[in-house]
């Protein structure tokens, strides 16, 4: 099978997408599948399957908002396009952008079927413009995105039932849907790792996530200021993104000891995630959240923010697993119930080693190309 990936944004594996989008590049090319990437990484130039388009410019300003952001966004070259497409049996385009609408659109006229990933919320694109809480201005985003690309797509990949309610609620209509977890890679499982020395005397909690608004790190941060075990607790917030100074900021203002902020390798993080002791997702907009996935498929307990906007509340196995989005107070009580309920939580651990076997990153891409041959044959 030849498949031609595009993504609009793709550049290092620092977020959900370009992390999608390179486990399923690497799970075709395991099958035997010729693999095409169409994208805007002046670094893939020259490489074999590579297909580099320019990036976009938007101007002085929103350039610095992009590049604040740590991506690129990709212009269509409609030459670049057809070469990279032409002879595939199928296009996977990732996002709803300029590049995914022109290469849907090229594709289409060549009579090539195309599917489409579902990794952008609304929200995630109107929080850069300060209207994240505006339902108006999340539908309208919705809309475009229907109107401009999927509903021409074969087939829509949504991450998970909740997304999929979302988008075809807003939009008023039913999509040729397959709902398919990103998964979770093998290396992620339950291993003996010592706490580091410093960090021996200490509660650890782990958050991993881009250090961007809708991640709601804050909430995080003001909840352990107002626990019991202040002085107890160490955070650690996996990632990077354009929030981290303000975070470092707040942590300061509210007298916590100063989380740990860093971006570690897979191999490393699997080591954080098995020396740590709760993990916690207070992030109020997220489409999965493998980065929680990754923490319980370990055994890592964790405490999820129950938002509306957040499918990630469905890894909830009791009510201490949940608390309300944004309320800081709440978040404090339940970070002190798993502290001082250790056997409780010993228990529930186990209990998610067990849930998460669903979640098998083969599986998962397994299902991914079952759905592009299904598109094929139709």
């Amino acid at each position: 099978m030849i498949v031609t990936i595009a993504a609009d944004v793709l550049g290092q594996e620092n977020n959900g997408t370009t992390t999608a989008c390179m486990n399923l590049v690497r799970y075709l090319q395991s099958r035997g599948d010729e693999v095409r990437i169409l994208c805007c990484d002046k670094d893939k130039k020259g490489l074999e399957n590579y297909y580099v388009v320019p990036t976009l410019n938007f101007g002085p300003f929103l350039n610095k908002v992009i590049e604040r952001n740590g991506v690129s966004l990709a212009k269509p070259d409609k030459k670049i396009i057809e070469e990279a497409i032409k002879g595939s049996d199928v296009v996977h385009v990732m996002m709803p952008f300029a590049l995914g609408k022109k290469t849907t659109k090229i594709a289409k006229k060549m009579n090539i079927p195309v599917t489409a990933g579902f990794h952008c919320q609304a929200e995630n694109f109107t929080s850069h413009i300060g209207m994240m809480n505006f339902g108006i201005a999340n539908h309208l985003t919705y809309r475009n995105f229907y109107k401009k690309m999927y509903k021409n797509v074969d087939a829509i990949h949504y991450p998970t039932e909740f997304i999929k309610n979302v988008f075809e609620k807003s939009v008023h209509h039913k999509t040729n849907s397959y709902v398919i977890s990103n998964g979770v890679h093998n290396r992620f499982k339950k291993i003996e790792v010592e706490k580091p020395e410093e960090l021996k005397d200490k509660f650890v909690i782990l958050f991993t996530g881009r250090y961007c608004r809708e991640k709601s790190h804050k909430v995080l941060i003001k909840a352990v200021s107002k626990s019991k075990y202040k002085d107890k607790i160490q955070l650690i917030f996996a990632g990077d993104g354009p929030e981290k100074n303000r975070l470092i900021k707040c942590s300061k203002r509210k007298n916590i000891n100063l989380p740990i902020m860093n971006f570690f390798q897979k191999d490393d993080l699997v080591k954080v995630i098995n020396y740590s002791d709760l993990y916690c997702h207070p992030a109020e907009i997220e489409i999965e959240a493998i980065a929680c996935l990754e923490a319980i498929t370990c055994g890592l307990v964790p405490i999820i923010s129950n938002s509306k906007r957040c499918a990630t509340k469905a890894f909830a196995l009791g009510e201490n697993n949940l608390f309300a989005c944004n309320n800081s107070n709440d978040l404090a009580n339940k970070i002190d119930y798993w502290i001082e309920h250790p056997e409780e939580k010993k228990a529930k651990s186990e209990e998610y080693l067990g849930y998460t076997e669903r979640f098998n990153q083969d599986k998962c891409m397994l299902q991914m190309r079952n759905m592009m041959e299904d598109c094929i044959r139709k």
